[in-house]
């Protein structure tokens, strides 16, 4: 009896998660239809039915840490020079913040307001990136603020133009040419994103950056080629090497405004920024 008793009070333990809960995992996403984010006709890149599509072997994985190279020189984290010939407003602001940095003086220094850096910045701040590839997507962590990118590796379709969100480092795809993986960036967000000395972007800025492992995967390089037919002509481009560095890891940073406003650099950067 004392038996039966036991085996009753077990099964009534078991059966009330499942009356509390519904009664299966399907049932209650449909619950929460509305609360999750949803890609229509797509599987989320960690989805093990999209992990487990058979795809060719990537010809390299840039699974670990990396550091910017700024051996040649500090001033080399900056996308120019050589710079391309800029166009209407954006020619002034170029030519307003060389003038600042001649002086010694910060223009536009949204970052140092805690604006994320954006793309594509914040892949030379003097921080390391980790980086952690798998066959879907290739998720990217800073050490700057902690800003995270990931690149599509899936195949799937840019999100909607009518409907997608701007963000400042932008929507990701890749794909592989040959040894090279070609990574295309587009919805990025134009609010206080700034690349140097405070050359500002539109929403036709567009981004592709061309990865190379070289030295046995000890370097990674990264051609960009930027365009924006709103701030200049043609193509703005730029290479960049950064060093696998085993013996560190990435922590958590946040971005506190109040601490930067008793910084006088940073009270001195807001000069040009967008209210």
């Amino acid at each position: 009896m004392a038996k039966l008793r036991l085996a009753g009070l077990l099964a009534m333990a078991v059966a009330v998660p499942i009356v509390a809960f519904g009664q299966s995992a399907a049932e209650r996403r449909e619950k929460l239809a509305r609360m999750i984010p949803h890609h229509e006709g797509q599987l989320g890149a960690l989805a093990p039915a999209n992990l487990d599509k058979e795809r060719p072997a990537p010809p390299f994985d840039l699974t670990g840490t990396w550091f910017v190279d700024l051996s040649e020189a500090f001033a080399k984290f900056m996308f120019g020079p050589p710079y391309p010939e800029f166009i209407g407003q954006a020619k002034k602001d170029f030519e307003e913040g060389q003038r600042m940095r001649r002086e010694g003086k910060p223009y536009r220094d949204a970052i140092g307001q805690c604006f994320p850096a954006g793309i594509p910045m914040i892949m030379t701040r003097v921080w390391p990136i980790a980086m952690v590839q798998l066959p879907t997507v290739i998720y990217m962590i800073s050490n700057f603020n902690n800003s995270f990118r990931q690149i599509f590796l899936d195949g799937r379709d840019y999100a909607d133009p009518n409907t997608v969100i701007y963000t400042y480092n932008g929507e990701s795809h890749g794909h592989w040419e040959g040894d090279t993986l070609v990574v295309n960036t587009r919805y990025i967000e134009t609010y206080n994103h700034y690349i140097d000395t405070g050359i500002p972007i539109s929403e036709d800025f567009r981004v592709q950056e061309r990865m190379k492992l070289l030295e046995d995967g000890e370097i990674l390089q990264i051609e960009y080629i930027m365009t924006d037919p709103n701030n200049w002509v043609g193509e703005w481009r730029n290479t960049k090497q950064w060093l696998r560095v085993d013996n560190t890891d990435i922590g958590e940073v946040e971005c506190l405004p109040d601490l930067n406003d008793n910084l006088p650099s940073t009270q001195a950067g807001q000069a040009g920024l967008e209210n």
